[in-house]
């Protein structure tokens, strides 16, 4: 005669556990319904703006909807590139520095640096843009142009106000720059200290050490920050209105008037002046910007999860 054991009983839950559940579920609910209401109502307000011509929209000119949003889509990726291509090996060394060189006082305070200029508003980075950046870096412009035009993105001419997108794109790299070494710092700070001493045991130099132990253990953490900084150049507004000096089209050179403009700073400069079916029209540059940013941080989290079952399998 064989026996079952008893069903073991349902722990009782508190009170204060089912309300904190619920909240956090209420809380990740919210995310997505706030994500799926703005998905909506781009497409709903989108849909009248990209089936519209010259005839019905004055700031399509004598074009339709995708031949003015294909300029302002290229700026918009070409100086986010450029500034992230600035920006993560800066942060990188930056956030190496403060977690593995720097004595721990200066650290410390190189750490309060880095996060208090990530709250330093975006308006006083096009401020100094305008005033400081631009015509300090205008002579660069000019020597680059006349000793090497011969290269496509240096050729000319030049800009004489320094107000260039890649002048914009310096300014969104130092805007960036705070957040990436953040992460940075803190995903280094995070390898285990095994690792490291066991590197270091071997005979490894530092730099061997972090190359052996640190830079694989956060290499996910990495593209993360770098993605995150990406999401944060494609979505600027205000610097970049206020230091590219646009022209429109699509144009790779870098230190020229002739900028093509980006997507957040045409529709903040073209908004209040909007009437009709302009105003769709500009709502669907930005839906075209929301899908873009969606597949970027898409693409990032792939990478983050292709990197975690690597590591995992290995």
């Amino acid at each position: 005669m064989t026996t079952t054991a008893p069903a073991p009983a349902k722990a009782k839950q508190r009170a204060g556990d089912r309300w904190f559940s619920g909240s956090a579920l209420f809380a990740g609910s919210m995310i997505l319904v706030t994500l799926a209401a703005v998905a909506v109502f781009l497409v709903v307000q989108s849909i009248p703006g990209m089936t519209a011509t010259g005839e019905d929209a004055s700031v399509l000119r004598d074009g339709n909807f995708w031949d003015y949003v294909a300029p302002l889509a290229f700026g918009t990726v070409w100086a986010a590139a450029l500034a992230l291509l600035m920006a993560v090996p800066l942060s990188v060394a930056v956030a190496l520095f403060i977690s593995h060189y720097a004595p721990r006082k200066l650290s410390q305070s190189l750490g309060y640096v880095v996060d208090l200029l990530a709250a330093v508003p975006s308006v006083v980075f096009g401020l100094w843009g305008i005033g400081v950046l631009a015509p300090a870096v205008q002579p660069a412009y000019s020597w680059l142009v006349e000793n090497a035009g011969w290269f496509p993105l240096f050729a000319g001419p030049v800009s004489g106000t320094g107000r260039t997108i890649f002048t914009a794109a310096i300014v969104l790299a130092v805007m960036v720059l705070p957040i990436m070494t953040a992460i940075c710092r803190e995903i280094f700070l995070q390898t285990p200290g095994l690792h490291e001493e066991a590197a270091l045991a071997l005979g490894a130099t530092r730099w061997e050490m972090i190359r052996m132990a640190v830079l694989p253990f956060a290499r996910g953490g990495i593209v993360s920050a770098a993605m995150l900084g990406l999401g944060r150049a494609l979505g600027e507004t205000m610097a970049v209105a206020m230091v590219l000096s646009a022209s429109g089209g699509i144009n790779f050179r870098l230190f020229t008037a002739e900028n093509p403009n980006t997507i957040p700073a045409n529709i903040a400069q073209t908004f209040p002046e909007a009437y009709g079916v302009n105003v769709n029209v500009l709502i669907a540059t930005g839906l075209i910007l929301f899908v873009v940013t969606f597949l970027v941080n898409a693409i990032a989290r792939m990478i983050v999860n292709r990197r975690k079952d690597f590591s995992g399998a290995n």
